[in-house]
């Protein structure tokens, strides 16, 4: 079996996500996985704690961004100022070609209601840890949740836009754009 190869943890990832596409998630075990690149299911848990961390490791690393993001923004910068701030900062975590892995992501977890559980707990967390972080600044609770609720919003839009069929605009201009649709909407007087 090929063991140290470098490249592990990616080539599991590949390969859990094309079993996930043809046999689904569910009927794919952590040993499925690993054989499917030669490995052993104990080496699968080295780089991963259980299948799910497959679509979902990586966590800290975006909320880390976010936060640095935060930390970066003017002084003086509104809450959404800020919050746009850090979504500019995840941009570099979504290249081009990361674009195919991450349309895959999506369809298997909106195939699956406990994969779609997890993604709303892990976008809660995220808006959970900005609201902190603009607290931290000085914002109000109730600003600061609406701020971050919205930036978690528009993250998310943009995903889904961005590994849409077709589309081939970079993950920050679709951001952008997505931006500026939430800006337009709450500029709209009463």
């Amino acid at each position: 079996m090929v063991r140290w190869e470098p490249g592990t943890r990616e080539r599991l990832q590949a390969a859990a996500l094309d079993l996930f596409v043809s046999r689904g998630y569910d009927r794919t075990t952590a040993a499925d996985i690993a054989q499917a690149v030669g490995l052993t299911e104990r080496t699968f848990f080295r780089h991963f704690a259980d299948k799910r961390e497959v679509l979902f490791g990586g966590q800290e690393l975006l909320e880390q961004a976010v936060l640095d993001g935060i930390a970066a923004a003017a002084p003086d910068a509104s809450p959404l100022e800020t919050v746009q701030a850090a979504l500019e900062a995840l941009a570099p975590h979504f290249p081009a070609e990361r674009r195919p892995l991450s349309g895959r992501r999506q369809t298997i977890v909106a195939e699956n209601p406990a994969l779609r559980e997890r993604e709303l707990l892990k976008s809660a967390g995220l808006a959970t840890s900005i609201a902190a972080a603009l607290r931290a600044r000085g914002v109000p609770e109730v600003t600061a949740r609406l701020a971050a609720g919205s930036g978690v919003a528009v993250f998310g839009v943009a995903i889904g836009v961005w590994v849409a069929e077709g589309e081939e605009r970079s993950f920050l201009d679709i951001q952008r754009e997505v931006w500026e649709e939430l800006v337009a909407m709450t500029a709209v007087s009463r």
